[in-house]
This record gives structure tokens, C-alpha cells and sequence, in this order.
């Protein structure tokens, strides 16, 4: 299996993690249950953060991640899963305000936001107890406490 991930570092952002330490994370995330998997992660800073949530999601002020799964019919299958947007400043207050180290917190986001595009979901009490019991396996295999343990 073969991961291709384009990151652009799009915020002025210091706290932003090291191309090493996402790319491991989304390896996690990803598994080995799918073949080739390209995707894109964008880390923005509030301004993009807040158009982009706005625009896409009609919610006001930005968020901590955006997926966006490809899902384009095409006549041949391509490994392309999707986009996923981080606003940095969003991240980094939040891990401040819940107590969470920075780095772990970044970690989540992005696992997070990988099985979003693996089509996972948290519309409904079920959906968000399969995807934050997903998550918190695969924060615990990374050697990270549970991310939701503190909410």
C-alpha cells in the first residue's frame, strides 16, 4: 500500500506538526484495509478556515478540520480519497483550552478527519460511538491518550 499526501502549509502557524508526524498519522488512520490512497491536507489559518466553513458548511467562524471526500463518478476507480482542511489557530486553542497536549490533539484532527473521507460519519449516536471508538484505537495504538476522555 501507498500513501500519497500532498500538504500545503497554508498558516503562519509555528505550531503546526512536521510533515513525519502526519504522515504516520494518517498511515494509522488509513490502515491496511484499502489499497493506494492519495489525499490532500490543507493547515490554514482562521481566515481561510472561517470561508471555507462558512461556504461549505453554512457555519459561522471557523472549525477545526473539513473533509472533503472525493466522490466524482469516474470511469476508472483512482486511489484519490479526498481533501481535508486544518485551521491551525483553531487547533492550538482548543488543546489549550481542554487541557490536551498540542500535538496529540493535532494527531486527532487529522485521523479525524482521514476516516471522514474513509466515509465514516457522526450524524447520528451510533455513527459517533463507531467513529470516536475507531479513533481512540487508533490514538491509543499511536501511543496518545484517548481524545475524548477529557470532554
Amino acid at each position: 500500500m501507498t500513501i500519497i499526501l500532498d500538504i500545503q502549509k497554508a498558516s503562519s502557524s509555528v505550531d503546526a506538526p512536521d510533515e513525519q508526524s502526519i504522515k504516520r498519522w494518517v498511515s494509522a488512520a488509513v490502515g491496511s484495509k484499502i489499497g493506494d490512497t492519495e489525499l490532500s491536507i490543507r493547515i490554514v489559518d482562521e481566515l481561510e478556515g472561517k470561508t471555507l466553513n462558512e461556504t461549505y458548511r453554512g457555519a459561522c467562524g471557523p472549525t477545526n478540520v473539513l473533509s472533503f471526500p472525493f466522490d466524482a463518478e469516474i470511469p476508472e476507480p483512482l486511489p484519490l480519497i479526498g481533501d481535508i482542511v486544518i485551521c491551525a489557530p483553531v487547533v492550538a486553542r482548543e488543546a489549550k483550552q481542554q487541557n490536551k497536549d498540542l500535538k496529540a490533539h493535532w494527531a486527532h484532527m487529522i485521523i479525524h478527519g482521514v476516516l471522514h473521507l474513509l466515509g465514516h460519519d457522526h450524524q447520528n449516536d451510533s455513527e459517533a460511538a463507531t467513529m470516536e471508538t475507531l479513533e481512540t484505537d487508533i490514538m491509543l495504538d499511536l501511543g496518545f491518550p484517548p481524545p475524548y476522555a477529557c470532554e
